[in-house]
């Protein structure tokens, strides 16, 4: 199981130097995308749905499956609605306040950048009250 978990973590460690060397984890950037004055970010996001879109094509054709050996399976959304306009409010909040996603979070942190850990911690508790409070919260 840990060697074929091995391939994850090298794909996370590609993703990483990525990330980092197109500057989606810079601060300037988001900041830069946040105001409307440059298409960098606008351009990388393109790309990651482009090849998020893809990816499932790929999954979903070929059958593949996961780590386990069991067939991922990917289930169709509802369509939109409320519960989606405010949770991409709340997280893009989120993002312009703390200037980073909660991918980059983990790469930053590992790049030197103490402070996130600060955002790291927002994240977790926030995901945890999700978890407390998801029987009482529309869905």
């Amino acid at each position: 199981m840990f060697v074929k978990a091995l391939k994850y973590i090298f794909v996370g460690f590609i993703f990483g130097i990525v990330l980092t060397k197109a500057e989606a984890l810079s601060w300037y950037r988001i900041y830069e995308m946040f105001h409307f004055q440059s298409f960098h970010m606008y351009g990388l996001m393109g790309v990651a749905v482009v090849t998020g879109l893809l990816g499932i094509q790929i999954i979903k054709r070929r059958r593949l499956r996961d780590i386990k050996g069991e067939r991922i399976e990917i289930a169709d959304k509802e369509p939109g609605n409320v519960r989606y306009w405010a949770g991409g409010l709340i997280f893009g909040l989120g993002w312009a306040l703390a200037g980073a996603c909660p991918g980059p979070v983990f790469i930053l942190i590992g790049a030197g950048f103490w402070s996130l850990l600060f955002v790291l911690v927002g994240a977790l508790v926030g995901t945890f009250l999700y978890g407390l409070f998801r029987n009482k919260l529309p869905h």
